[in-house]
């Protein structure tokens, strides 16, 4: 919703905001964006004479639904709104899937303004190459983070299934979103949903190694495919050149095209990359041009973050929250750790999905790679982390309220260590106080 507000702004349309718990970056972007907000609902007053974009976590019942709906104002959802006033017109690249979409949007939205196409984008995520999460751009094309969650509570269609996009990438498909969708099943009809509405003049981009989307695509596909994946005999393949996935050659249908080597790590980076690079391509990005810019790409802000480090101690903001995120996160910072190195785990379980406890005897498998892991057990959380201790034993320390956590990880943390603090929200803002509990143990009072 703050990047939909700066694209109103961006486009000169008066824009005004409510919402409550911001946290950076998006507090901060809303504010150098010049676009005035108010925090809580509770005595926020309405424009009468606006039109209100309404977020998906509006409900019936909260007093400014029920007022909305009493004064007879005109409302849409945020992706009705985006489809009306910003995409017409435009050619759409939608990033689809489970994980990944956030970096791999920030990608391609790197390699098209690399080429010099200055595009639009709106992304759940400030890549660090252009430090904003939203833009109009200037160009044809627009590049957007393309999720299954509801629109509205008026609408229960797929947010997606606004954006009609020309190009689509489809990164991966699990069960998530368990307050939304009873199962993988119908996920997986929400896919198949957007995948009738991609024009057969488009390109769909689809990772081979996932079932599910092999599924999706079963059921009715009128688009050309291309399949992308770490190996041989695909439309796009990668080959590791180190463990961490910090270099690899690109191949097109088993021809080398180029190599990458970046900051990034891990094998589901690989697999963003190659998506990335497609349809960059189907955009008209020759691949060699693109495979050489992707080297420069510097990611996405709380993806590998690092935020500060203390006599050797780093601590690293990501936002990973499902359990193949959390592991594919963790393998990746774990390849690039020299020998000897602890890799210690923070983790809050935020997402409504992770409250309810879907994911709760995959978690402790997710967290097998960390020597440490520090558990956020918040009272709203409706299973034991006894399943996640089951698993990986006196590893795990839980705690109910954060300045305990800190004051633990604090105790246990030495130099060399690497602390990666996971959340998909701003968790209290841990890291700072992580930060500044750690100076105060190494270098005294400040």
């Amino acid at each position: 919703m703050g990047g939909l507000a700066q694209l109103a702004a961006a486009a000169g349309i008066p824009v005004s905001g409510v919402d409550e718990n911001l946290y950076p970056p998006m507090d901060q972007q809303l504010r150098q964006a010049g676009i005035p907000f108010h925090e809580g609902y509770a005595d926020a007053e309405l424009p009468i004479d606006a039109r209100i974009v309404v977020g998906n976590v509006m409900r019936r019942g909260m007093p400014i639904v029920e007022s909305m709906l009493n004064l007879g104002l005109p409302y849409v959802s945020g992706p009705q709104w985006l489809a009306e006033n910003i995409l017409q017109g435009r050619w759409v690249i939608a990033v689809a899937g489970t994980h990944g979409k956030t970096t791999t949007a920030s990608m391609v939205a790197y390699l098209l303004e690399s080429a010099g196409l200055q595009p639009g984008f709106l992304i759940g995520g400030v890549p660090r190459d252009f430090g904003v999460s939203a833009r109009l751009g200037n160009g044809p094309f627009f590049v957007i983070e393309a999720d299954e969650y509801d629109s509205a509570f008026f609408d229960k269609r797929a947010k997606f299934v606004h954006y009609r996009p020309r190009t689509l990438v489809l990164n991966n498909l699990e069960y998530d979103h368990a307050d939304i969708y009873p199962d993988l099943a119908s996920i997986e009809r929400q896919f198949h949903h957007l995948v009738r509405i991609v024009p057969g003049q488009g390109e769909i981009l689809t990772n081979a190694e996932s079932a599910a989307l092999g599924r999706v695509l079963e059921q009715g596909c009128w688009t050309p495919v291309v399949r992308f994946g770490i190996r041989d005999g695909l439309d796009l393949g990668a080959r590791l050149l180190n463990r961490q996935g910090a270099r690899f050659e690109v191949r097109v249908e088993d021809r080398v095209v180029g190599e990458v080597s970046w900051e990034l790590t891990g094998e589901h980076n690989v697999a963003n990359a190659l998506a990335a690079l497609g349809a960059a391509r189907h955009a008209g990005v020759p691949m060699e041009q693109s495979v050489a810019a992707l080297s420069g790409f510097t990611g996405v802000r709380r993806r590998q973050e690092v935020r500060g480090e203390v006599n050797g101690i780093r601590v690293i903001d990501d936002f990973a929250h499902h359990p193949t995120a959390i592991r594919m996160t963790l393998e990746g910072l774990r390849a690039a750790l020299p020998a000897g190195r602890r890799l210690l785990v923070v983790l809050e379980p935020r997402s409504n999905t992770m409250r309810m406890g879907v994911h709760a005897e995959s978690l402790g498998g997710a967290l097998a790679l960390a020597d440490q892991v520090f558990l956020f057990v918040p009272d709203a959380l409706r299973w034991s982390p006894a399943s996640v201790a089951g698993q990986i034993g006196d590893r795990l320390t839980t705690g109910a309220a954060i300045p305990g956590l800190v004051a633990a990880v604090t105790a246990s943390a030495r130099p060399g260590d690497s602390v990666v603090v996971m959340s998909n929200g701003g968790f209290g803002g841990i890291h700072e106080s992580l930060l500044t509990s750690l100076r105060e143990k190494w270098h005294g009072s400040i």
